[in-house]
């Protein structure tokens, strides 16, 4: 390119005329993608590959379509080995910055977080390809850019063999459920154990994406039905942003109907397990969980689960089509979303001594709804005597059930006036957690004395159980007005942020599904902020 003579906009406007030009050249320019077909592809869907594919088809499309593709690593596992994210976009939007800076939408797509449940990495691989070939949601990758991470579970993902997921029909091998240090990733969000995760919140952190979307596979009854999508914030949260997800919901349920699917909206997990009888509640996952952490903190969440009795190949398919129309309701949504998620966030930051629901249970209200299952016995098992339920899925028909379908707050409390002080001992270790869930904190730069409320435990109790390979403990006591010396060094974290919702879960008593945190975050909070410990 001969050199700019002119004003500099012009060269500016030249620059980002021949990238564009570019773009659209390489477009319409077929690359040879034969190198991009998967081993489930080749196979018929019969088998997965293992995570040296996902390596080469990384490099692979970056190499097809460079100005369109790039292939990066956002982390390593605790066996070393590289995590990798493909970004997508039609126009060149492929870092944090410059979709910031267009104030472009980001759809964040993540297969394998049970590297079991791989039909997200082999159905995310061929969508993007039909995707950057025009085959598919022609024209998304020009208005969203997609962010995709083919296996979160990498080292799980290399733990290969036929059993792992005995009630999954294909592929022949796959996976395993949890990490190399035997985590549960996708009970790891608000924790942030294990260096998966802490990766990952690395990268949502930098990307922002208005939505994230969780690919899985459930398991349990036998039914007619091929795939759930829980969308979160539906049931409760700020009011716009849950109408904005309600309409989501059921366009994405709309579109996959029409491809043939049978979709529900809520987790398909009996009552009382192994018995229809009982029917289905809807609920709200801890925060813990990928959708639920994702809407506390004012974003879009789905919770894809194709149905494991369904064979690979229509798992795959559904999950294609789920992929494919998400990014159509993005291009076309995505602005509208993104405002609301904005204005979520100025009201979040307000929150301060209102009252804050924390969790949720079922109401006595109850509908009975069709659903369509298989006939069914249940008889004593000749092994343990209790009742097993087994399916005939010659024989669909239709079960009426019951379905407890609201929510009431089961905890409330009332949000501090000012935040939350976490105590010098404990500074490095909490600021190193808060800061990977993007919350704002402060140094405290003066020692002073200060009137706070501390919560004093009266009694403490711990769970015959452990989650996670910790022990659980339940707090019982009371909040105290007090006045306590504040040393210089201590961390104050605002309640008047973004993250409201996310600061109350880690801090408050009762509240938070990560233990060792709550261990960990033994503050005082002054009239304005709380301690429990």
């Amino acid at each position: 390119m001969p050199p700019c003579r002119g004003a500099l906009s012009t060269c500016l406007v030249l620059a980002a005329g021949l990238a564009t030009l570019r773009c659209a050249q390489e477009s319409r320019t077929p690359a040879d993608t034969r190198a991009l077909v998967t081993v489930a592809e080749q196979s018929g869907y019969q088998r997965t590959g293992r995570y040296d594919e996902v390596e080469k088809l990384c490099a692979g499309f970056a190499r097809a379509w460079p100005s369109r593709v790039r292939c990066v690593e956002f982390g390593r596992t605790p066996e070393n080995r590289v995590m990798r994210a493909i970004v997508a976009s039609d126009d060149g939007t492929l870092d944090p910055a410059a979709a910031r800076q267009k104030n472009r939408p980001v759809v964040f797509m993540q297969g394998g977080i049970h590297a079991g449940e791989i039909d997200g990495k082999d159905a995310g691989f061929l969508a993007l390809r039909e995707m950057l070939e025009g085959k598919a949601a022609p024209g998304a990758l020009a208005r969203a850019t997609l962010v995709f991470v083919p296996v979160f579970n990498v080292d799980g993902h290399e733990r290969f063999g036929r059993w792992n997921r005995p009630n999954q029909r294909g592929p022949e091998e796959m996976g395993w459920r949890t990490t190399a240090q035997n985590l549960n990733l996708n009970r790891d969000y608000v924790k942030a154990e294990a260096p998966e995760m802490q990766a990952m919140l690395r990268l949502l952190g930098e990307w922002d994406p208005i939505l994230l979307a969780d690919l899985h596979v459930t398991d349990g009854a036998e039914f007619e039905h091929d795939v759930s999508l829980t969308v979160t914030p539906t049931l409760v949260g700020d009011e716009e942003l849950r109408q904005t997800a309600v309409g989501f919901r059921d366009e994405l349920m709309r579109r996959l109907t029409a491809h043939g699917s049978l979709p529900i909206d809520f987790y398909p997990q009996f009552v009382r397990d192994d018995d229809p009888t009982s029917g289905f509640a809807v609920t709200i996952s801890q925060t813990r969980f990928s959708q639920q952490y994702w809407a506390t903190r004012n974003r879009l969440g789905v919770l894809v689960e194709t149905h494991s009795w369904k064979d690979y190949p229509t798992r795959v398919r559904v999950t294609h089509n789920a992929i494919v129309a998400m990014m159509e309701l993005a291009a076309d949504r995505g602005p509208a979303w993104r405002g609301a998620a904005q204005r979520a966030d100025a009201r979040a930051a307000q929150i301060g001594a209102s009252t804050v629901p924390l969790t949720f249970t079922n109401t006595d209200h109850v509908s009975t709804i069709e659903f369509r299952g298989y006939a069914y016995t249940r008889t004593p098992s000749p092994i343990s005597g209790a009742l097993a339920t087994r399916y005939d899925p010659t024989r669909p028909e239709i079960w009426r059930i019951p379905l407890r379908d609201e929510l009431r707050p089961a905890m409330s409390v009332v949000a501090p006036r000012g935040g939350y002080i976490v105590p010098l001992a404990y500074v490095s270790m909490v600021r190193e957690k808060l800061l990977l869930h993007g919350i704002e904190a402060r140094i405290v730069g003066r020692a002073g004395a200060a009137a706070v409320q501390t919560f004093r435990a009266e009694k403490a109790s711990i769970a015959p159980g452990t989650f996670e390979g910790r022990a659980v403990m339940g707090l019982e006591g009371e909040w105290r007005d007090e006045t306590r010396d504040v040393p210089a060094g201590s961390l104050y974290v605002p309640i008047a942020q973004p993250k409201s919702h996310l600061v109350m879960t880690l801090f408050r008593n009762g509240a938070s599904t990560s233990q060792e945190l709550r261990a960990a975050l033994a503050g005082y909070r002054q009239r304005e902020a709380r301690r429990f410990g």
